[in-house]
């Protein structure tokens, strides 16, 4: 029997292009897909890609079995969808921290509204803490962000290390004050940031107030400042600057689903799990 864990590591390889990626997409290792891959073609007995040391290619087999891949995850999708059809109903009104907007939140919600007709869910996008603040005060009723050593109690999907990003192409040369690229106040990866230079006595400065990932990206690339970005998050271009540039380490980003309890419960639940599925498929913890 074909172990649907495997099959979707190996779709997530073909479909990025990349072991890297697909442990991205996956919330992953490395290490571990290609633990997937392995055991994959342990079971078919035939090999599935022919590796080289920049890329690879699909075998025969690989686009055979490739396709029966898709086949059997949409199935196993299909079936679970009509299972977990429900008559949940009401107004639902989820935060979603920026850079936890992706394609697959999107059809994690598209796939709840389609399964749930009489809920009206409704999205608003913007940093963790003023999300949480909004649930708080009763404007959103589930917050999909992350949190940097912060006690708010929620559902734990995955950690992410925490880096200093800096562009690829720059010099490593870093002026004083550091030129820092950061959210608005209330964002976990700013406090750790100034938090951490703080703490080592290295002074910095404001360089640039994003309000949006594309423009703190921006200014990474362009080696205009320096960010603190979760590392699966650096993409072509970016490095992460280590310990040996005399910067301070950043903690973990625990990236959490945080539930209002004066909501409906069950649906925010429903609601939970289905972004849980989509953007972690093997969750590291249950909700607290």
């Amino acid at each position: 029997m074909l172990d649907l864990l495997l099959l979707r590591s190996f779709v997530a390889v073909i479909d990025e292009g990349s072991f890297t990626r697909a442990a991205n997409r996956l919330h992953l290792t490395q290490p571990a897909i290609s633990g997937h891959l392995r055991r994959l073609e342990a079971q078919v007995g035939k090999p599935l890609l022919r590796r080289t040391t920049r890329a690879f290619e699909v075998t025969p087999d690989g686009e055979c079995l490739a396709a029966y891949a898709r086949a059997i995850l949409a199935l196993n999708r299909d079936a679970m969808t009509q299972l977990s059809r429900s008559t949940y109903q009401g107004n639902v009104r989820l935060g979603v921290a920026e850079d936890c907007v992706n394609a697959s939140l999107m059809r994690a919600l598209r796939e709840f509204v389609e399964d749930n007709p009489q809920v009206e869910l409704g999205v608003r996008v913007g940093i963790p803490g003023d999300m949480i603040v909004a649930m708080k005060r009763g404007d959103v009723d589930i917050v999909l962000g992350a949190q940097c050593g912060s006690q708010e109690p929620g559902r734990l999907l995955w950690h992410d290390p925490l880096v200093w990003a800096w562009a690829e192409h720059c010099p490593v040369r870093l002026p004083s004050p550091l030129p820092l690229a950061l959210f608005p106040e209330a964002c976990p990866y700013r406090e750790a940031a100034l938090t951490q230079l703080a703490l080592a006595g290295i002074p910095q400065r404001m360089a640039m107030l994003c309000s949006s990932g594309a423009s703190l990206r921006a200014a990474v690339e362009g080696g205009f400042a320096l960010a603190p970005m979760p590392a699966s998050q650096l993409g072509p271009g970016l490095i992460a600057l280590a310990e040996e540039h005399s910067l301070p380490p950043l903690p973990e980003a625990e990236f959490m689903l945080m539930t209002s309890p004066s909501g409906d419960q069950t649906v925010l639940a429903a609601l939970a799990d289905r972004i849980a599925e989509h953007l972690c498929p093997n969750p590291i913890a249950e909700p607290a």
